[in-house]
């Protein structure tokens, strides 16, 4: 079947389409409707079905005797160690601790605080969590104290899961300390933790409320699948809002696992057995999406990799995994290949290593400028594939359907609108604009199955963040573009926009610009306050190792690109080359903090920055 036909079936006839889909999972209550809409623009998928996530990732397959297959595969360069779980292994280590969950008081509905490291015992945490019906809420491992405080008290967890430290490079970072004054921070000091001494760093003191995890797993009874609502929620995952106060995007059990087991095949074009690699953390969406829960789903072996692309050792990581596994697909952020290529912008490294298993590679975290693109399709010689989604989605909003139809790439489109997503694109006063004008990006209600239904705890936030602004339609927050063909250019969020005497810029046209000169390995574009045209952009970029270019020549250069590929209006006010650009740990460039820097304005250390010390970069280029 075609994409187009594909699409269109599940836009018109969601109910048929999505019903068919489900019968993929195993439930043990049939749903009463597929799509509810008895409560509009609150929608619900499933409900009045029941079944647990956790007997379909692992029990599902185990049952049908593809237990001794890998599962998951820990990866840990870091600390020089591999260890493989069959589905078999990781249905009894998760039934084990779902058992010591059960006997620290955790039962189905309550919450759980996880705050790991990169390793199996949190992957085993989240999956035990479903197993009984608690709903997990994983916070990224290293995350200050008051930022962990904040989701603390909002999810009222019945207990913790930490470990004693997590590895950046080279560096050990010690949890404790940082989950205590949390714990004290939020009021709860007497809370239940269940901690993982790991090697690095030794656990010699227990705190009366906790248990150390291996001796917990000793004396532990398997816990069996508890069956739950479709609409139950599965996880709480705070993302940052613009409040400063994290949202809770809520996550439901049902709709949450139709939509993943389907993307698997029909997004990624992966079969049950392949190895499926996503390069990212569990403490972000695409950790929990890709890789815990639609691989194992999809009955694919996933992979857990504590490592970076560059450093644990060089930018052969990436390439060196991927030939040890035979890892089938891989799914990275678009920084990591900024980063690969910066080191090695000849790909000598990766030519040294067999990766000819690997059939695609999928990006997705921020717009992926086309010079990146194409540096990847020249040198992996695959379909290097950019899609578009959100924390709040869980699942891809726009991609190349690679398991539907395979279409013709665009560099820096991520394709088309995937099937369950009625994408439109929408000016300030609601209306739809002509194909090929800039507008708001929405999505006409109801979101398909597995996206957010409503914010924990805060249904009002939920209506007045998404829902308010165009009667109908979920807010994107992005800004962006459908041409004549339908598809899909995200240039920016709605915010990054820059209104240079009344002509509205993209900070993605601009960078996609900037990116086009082979000197330069990443860069970013803000807007600046000016007195005469409102804004000007300002650009920052990052040079390829070992790029010998004068900095004077550089921008002139680099103007006279900008000049010729967007505009004369879209002329830079000045370029700056930085040694490194401020992101957040999952790769998202930070540039309201940068246009803060820059206007000399007030500005909070986002709690989600990789390296605080790169703002203080910033503020002497900017002075000099």
């Amino acid at each position: 079947m075609s994409y187009e036909t594909t699409y269109r079936n599940s836009i018109k006839n969601p109910n048929e389409f999505w019903a068919l889909v489900a019968a993929d999972l195993e439930w043990t209550r049939q749903w009463d409707r597929v799509l509810d809409e008895s409560d509009a623009p609150f929608y619900e998928w499933f409900s009045g079905g029941e079944l647990n996530t956790c007997h379909n990732a692992l029990d599902r397959h185990c049952n049908a005797g593809r237990g001794s297959q890998a599962a998951l595969i820990y990866d840990s360069p870091v600390t020089g160690q591999v260890r493989t779980y069959s589905y078999d292994e990781l249905r009894d280590e998760v039934a084990l601790f779902a058992g010591v969950l059960a006997a620290n008081g955790v039962g189905q509905g309550d919450r759980v605080i996880i705050y790991m490291p990169m390793i199996p015992e949190a992957a085993i945490s989240m999956l035990a969590c479903a197993r009984i019906g608690a709903i997990h809420s994983v916070v990224f491992g290293g995350f200050a104290a008051k930022e962990l405080a904040t989701r603390i008290a909002d999810a009222d967890p019945a207990l913790i899961v930490s470990a004693s430290c997590g590895i950046e490079g080279t560096r050990v970072i010690p949890y404790l300390p940082l989950m205590e004054e949390a714990l004290s921070l939020a009021g709860v000091k007497e809370l239940r933790r269940v901690l993982v001494s790991r090697p690095q760093l030794p656990i010699e003191e227990l705190n009366p409320c906790a248990v150390l995890w291996d001796e917990a797993m000793k004396s532990a009874e398997p816990a069996d699948c508890v069956p739950v609502s479709a609409t139950d929620p599965l996880y709480i995952l705070y993302t940052s809002g613009t409040t400063g106060e994290p949202k809770g995007v809520v996550r439901p059990n049902g709709g949450h696992a139709v939509a993943l087991k389907w993307t698997m095949e029909s997004i990624y074009n992966v079969k049950p057995g392949d190895v499926y690699w996503a390069a990212s953390d569990i403490g972000w969406v695409v950790g929990h999406s890709y890789i815990v829960y639609a691989p194992l789903l999809h009955g694919c072996t996933t992979i857990l990799y504590e490592g970076k692309p560059v450093g644990t050792p060089d930018a052969s990581a990436f390439w060196r995994v991927i030939e040890q596994h035979k890892v089938d697909c891989l799914f990275t952020a678009p920084t990591a290949f900024r980063a690969i290529r910066r080191e090695d912008p000849e790909g000598v490294l990766l030519h040294q290593h067999d990766i000819s298993s690997l059939k695609t590679l999928f990006l997705a975290g921020e717009r992926c400028d086309p010079d990146t693109l194409h540096w990847a399709e020249n040198q992996l010689e695959i379909p290097v594939i950019d899609h578009w989604w959100q924390t709040e989605s869980g699942w891809a909003m726009a991609a190349n359907p690679m398991g539907i139809e395979a279409l013709p790439v665009k560099a820096g489109s991520p394709t088309v609108p995937v099937p369950g997503y009625d994408i439109r694109v929408l000016d300030d006063e609601g209306n739809e604009v002509p194909r090929g004008q800039s507008g708001n990006i929405v999505v006409k209600l109801p979101l398909p199955p597995g996206t957010l239904p409503t914010l924990w705890g805060n249904q009002k936030r939920y209506f007045d963040t998404y829902l308010s602004r165009f009667e109908g339609h979920y807010l994107t927050g992005d800004a962006g573009v459908m041409d004549e063909q339908g598809y899909l250019w995200v240039m920016s969020r709605i915010d990054d926009v820059i209104n240079v005497a009344g002509h509205r810029l993209s900070t993605g046209a601009l960078e996609e610009a900037l990116a086009t000169h082979p000197a330069v390995a990443e860069c970013a574009v803000i807007g600046v306050e000016d007195k005469l045209k409102g804004e000007m952009p300002l650009g920052f970029v990052v040079l390829n190792s070992g790029a010998n270019i004068d900095k004077a020549t550089l921008k002139k250069e680099l103007v006279q690109t900008v000049r010729s590929l967007v505009g004369a209006i879209a002329t830079p006010r000045d370029i700056l080359v930085v040694a490194r650009l401020p992101k957040t740990r999952s790769g998202k460039i930070l540039r309201g903090t940068m246009r803060k820097i820059a206007d000399h304005q007030e500005y909070k250390t986002p709690a989600t920055i990789e390296d605080p010390a790169v703002l203080a970069e910033i503020a002497t280029a900017l002075e000099s």
